[in-house]
C-alpha cells in the first residue's frame, strides 16, 4: 500500500483523540479559582537600630525593615549615603527619631517628608514628658528611648504609622503591638527592681555623653556625661578636670564607656583619678545610642535596656543576675 493511500480517517481520529486530550487537561486549570497574589510586605526604612526594632516587633511578617545606622554608629554625626537616599526615597514608609537626633538628616528627612509618608516618632511624645537642655534652647534630649515606659508611646506612634500605610493589616498591628508593650512592662519593672537595689548614695551614672537623661528621671540616678547631649559638642581639659574632682570628692567607684563613643574622654578620667590617689573603675560598655550586633539579644530593645540595666546595677553595688531579666545576656557582658 502506498503512503498516499494511508486511510484519512485514521489521522483525523488521532489527532482528535489528542486535541480532546490537551482540552481536557486544560479544563481544571481554566475552572480552578485563581489565588489572590500575597500582600507586598510593607517596605520600612528606620533610621536607628531601636526605631528599627520597634517597626519589626509591630509589623511581625507584614514589613520588611532596613536601619539606616548599625551597631556602634552614631546618629549625631550620621550623614546619609547615596544607598542610603535610594532607599529611603523608594519606601513605604520611613521612620525617624527626630528632636534634632538626626541632626545631619533632618533637613534632607523634612524635604522628603513632603512627598512620602516619614515620621518622627519621638515626637509624638506630649511635650511635657521631654526633658530640656540648658546647652540647646528651644530643643529637647532625644534619647527617650533609655525609658521603656516613654519608648512604649514610640512603639504605639510606629503602629499607628504602620497603620496608615497598610490599614488592611490594622488588627495585626494592633496584636503585635499589644504584646511588645507587654513586654516592654515587664523590662521596665525589672529595671526599677534591680537598680533600686543600688544604695542611694552610689547612684550616680558618669559616662561619655549625655545621653542617659531619661535613664536618671526614671530610675532616681545622677547622670552625668562628660559631653552634652550631642556628641558634636567638645569636652575641655576643664571639663574632665571637674569631673575627676567630683569622682575623688564623691568616692566614686565605677564610670561607663559606651559602643558608640569614643572612650578616650572616660579613660582621661579614670588616669586623672589614678594620679590623685582614687582608683575608678570602668564598670562596662552602656548601649546609648545604638544597639548590640544583629542577631544577638543584646541587638534588640529589649536585650539593649537590660544590658545597661544589669551592667550599671552590678557595677555600682546593687543585685542583679550576670545574664540579666531573661538569662539571655552574653557572659561577661
Amino acid at each position: 500500500m502506498h503512503a498516499a493511500d494511508t486511510p484519512a480517517p485514521r489521522r483525523r481520529t488521532l489527532l482528535g483523540a489528542l486535541a480532546g486530550l490537551a482540552a481536557a487537561l486544560a479544563l481544571p486549570m481554566a475552572l480552578a479559582p485563581t489565588a489572590a497574589p500575597a500582600a507586598e510586605p510593607v517596605d520600612v526604612v528606620a533610621t536607628t537600630g531601636m526605631i528599627a526594632d520597634a517597626a519589626r516587633a509591630v509589623g511581625g511578617d507584614a514589613v520588611d525593615v532596613r536601619a539606616l545606622m548599625g551597631p556602634g554608629v552614631d546618629p549625631h554625626a550620621y550623614r546619609q549615603t547615596r544607598t542610603d537616599i535610594a532607599a529611603l526615597a523608594g519606601a513605604d514608609l520611613v521612620l525617624w527619631n527626630g528632636l534634632y537626633l538626626e541632626a545631619q538628616m533632618e533637613e534632607f528627612l523634612l524635604d522628603l517628608a513632603a512627598r512620602q509618608p516619614v515620621v518622627a516618632v519621638a515626637e509624638a511624645l506630649p511635650e511635657n514628658l521631654l526633658i530640656g537642655h540648658d546647652d540647646y534652647e528651644g530643643r529637647h534630649d532625644p534619647h527617650v528611648w533609655m525609658n521603656p515606659n516613654l519608648w512604649s508611646r514610640v512603639v504605639i506612634a510606629v503602629r499607628d504609622a504602620l497603620i496608615a500605610v497598610a490599614p488592611e493589616r490594622e488588627a495585626a498591628f494592633r496584636a503585635n503591638a499589644e504584646a511588645h508593650l507587654a513586654e516592654l512592662t515587664e523590662l521596665s519593672g525589672y529595671a526599677t527592681r534591680v537598680l533600686g537595689s543600688v544604695p542611694a548614695d552610689g547612684r550616680v551614672l558618669l559616662s561619655a555623653h549625655d545621653a542617659f537623661n531619661y535613664f536618671g528621671s526614671a530610675y532616681g540616678y545622677e547622670v552625668l556625661g562628660i559631653q552634652g547631649i550631642s556628641t558634636e559638642s567638645e569636652a575641655g581639659l576643664q571639663r574632665i578636670e571637674e569631673l575627676v574632682d567630683l569622682i575623688v570628692t564623691r568616692d566614686i567607684r565605677a564610670v561607663f564607656v559606651e559602643s558608640s563613643v569614643s572612650d578616650r574622654n572616660i579613660r582621661a578620667l579614670v588616669e586623672g583619678a589614678a594620679a590623685r590617689g582614687h582608683t575608678v573603675e570602668i564598670g562596662g560598655e552602656l548601649f546609648s545610642d545604638a544597639m548590640g550586633e544583629p542577631g544577638t539579644y543584646e541587638g534588640t530593645y529589649i536585650g539593649m535596656i537590660d544590658h545597661n540595666a544589669t551592667t550599671i546595677a552590678r557595677a555600682l553595688g546593687g543585685e542583679a543576675p550576670e545574664r540579666g531579666m531573661r538569662g539571655r545576656l552574653a557572659a561577661g557582658s
